[in-house]
């Protein structure tokens, strides 16, 4: 099906197309928002307004654009701003118990242990980078964007996109050595 076609029903106020729309894109923008604040029930509220806002901007969608590259760039842009209005220390306090989206190969116990351990180690290293930078190494290591795709959605040159994700893995790993020297 031709999303085009669903954003403009859903203009039009075709709430089956509307329906369609949140079941296409919820789970990504929910992974999206939890990998950036870390707090699964901070992550439902933030996809709910997320897509609240969509609603009610989706008239001023550019049909020229591509419509999954807008709304990544519209839902980035909603958590930089929540991240702006909440005070730091509530995003030090993730739970990382709630990490289910992620299978592991090996069905083994403690496999899956150390796996969660360990990625509960690197979102607690992403929470202490700058939210810009974070949403870059976001998009490009987890989410297995391009470079050029990050650029559209963040709008910034490439260059820029390319220097934030190497300053980023740069601050990260040395934020996860201190922590294991610790």
């Amino acid at each position: 099906m031709e999303w085009k076609r669903v954003v403009q029903r859903c203009i039009d106020g075709d709430r089956e197309a509307w329906e369609m729309l949140v079941r296409k894109y919820s789970k990504r923008i929910f992974n999206l928002a939890y990998q950036f604040f870390g707090i699964y029930e901070e992550a439902e509220d933030i996809t709910q307004e997320i897509f609240l806002k969509l609603y009610k901007c989706l008239n001023q969608y550019n049909f020229e654009i591509n419509f999954e590259a807008w709304l990544i760039r519209l839902a980035k842009n909603y958590c930089i701003d929540h991240y702006r209005k909440i005070k730091k220390e509530k995003l030090k306090r993730a739970d990382f118990n709630k990490l289910e989206y992620i299978k592991t190969d090996n069905s083994n116990p403690e496999n899956d242990f150390l796996m969660k351990e360990k990625l509960r180690v690197v979102f607690e290293g992403l929470q202490n980078l700058n939210p810009e930078i974070r949403m870059a190494i976001l998009l490009r290591d987890i989410h297995g964007m391009s470079y050029e795709e990050i650029a559209q959605i963040m709008e910034l040159p490439l260059g820029t996109v390319k220097s934030r994700i190497n300053r980023g893995r740069i601050q990260l790993v040395k934020n996860l050595r201190e922590k294991i020297e610790k």
